[in-house]
């Protein structure tokens, strides 16, 4: 089965190189993307198993992956390394992440036009087998994983309220963060009356 990790085969051939090294780390590959226009990115997006990463393992990560890089060559031009965190709006690039974000809105493109369209927005419904399950206004629908082309989580305020207390309960974000985090997100309470 096909995944959203690397669609390009430049990406594909980067996730090759690199995929041994960051699993090899104790980390997950979420995505790889080589990007032109006026300088060159190759854009790697890392997590922990548990989904969550800090900044000094993304540079642990870059340093690693800045070495291998080196001498396996396999980027013509001069490029810029960008190691990060998928953050909360991320994209969807397993199957297994359709599972774990199930309940959150998403945004999923398909290569093919589906029932006349290519675009889909709604919640995420799970999987089943090979499918990948969304709720759109006109019911819940199955589009086959290998059909994809993009997805993403939407930034919403469900979204981000259920991470930072994720965070928050796993000790990155601490209570005082959090509250004010979350009345930013909530409004204060004198408007929820």
């Amino acid at each position: 089965m096909s995944d959203l990790i690397a669609k390009a085969a430049i990406d594909r051939r980067i996730t090759e190189i690199i995929q041994p090294l960051i699993e090899g780390m104790g980390f997950e590959l979420v995505r790889v993307r080589l990007m032109s226009g006026k300088s060159t990115t190759l854009q790697i997006m890392v997590q922990r198993p548990d989904g969550q990463i800090e900044v000094d393992e993304c540079g642990e990560i870059s340093t690693a992956i800045s070495a291998l890089m080196d001498v396996e060559d396999p980027i013509l031009d001069a490029y810029t390394l960008e190691v990060s965190s998928p953050g909360i709006d991320r994209p969807l690039t397993r199957l297994k992440d359709f599972e774990q974000w199930e309940g959150y809105v998403a945004k999923i493109e398909t290569d093919e036009m589906i029932e006349g369209r290519r675009r889909f927005k709604g919640v995420l419904a799970g999987t089943e087998n090979d499918e990948v399950l969304i709720e759109i206004e006109e019911g819940t629908i199955g589009l086959k994983f290998e059909w994809l082309s993009d997805a993403k989580l939407v930034l919403t305020d469900d979204l981000i309220r259920d991470v930072l207390k994720t965070r928050k309960d796993a000790g990155q974000v601490d209570e005082t963060q959090f509250d004010e985090i979350q009345t930013i997100v909530d409004g204060p309470e004198e408007e929820k009356t």
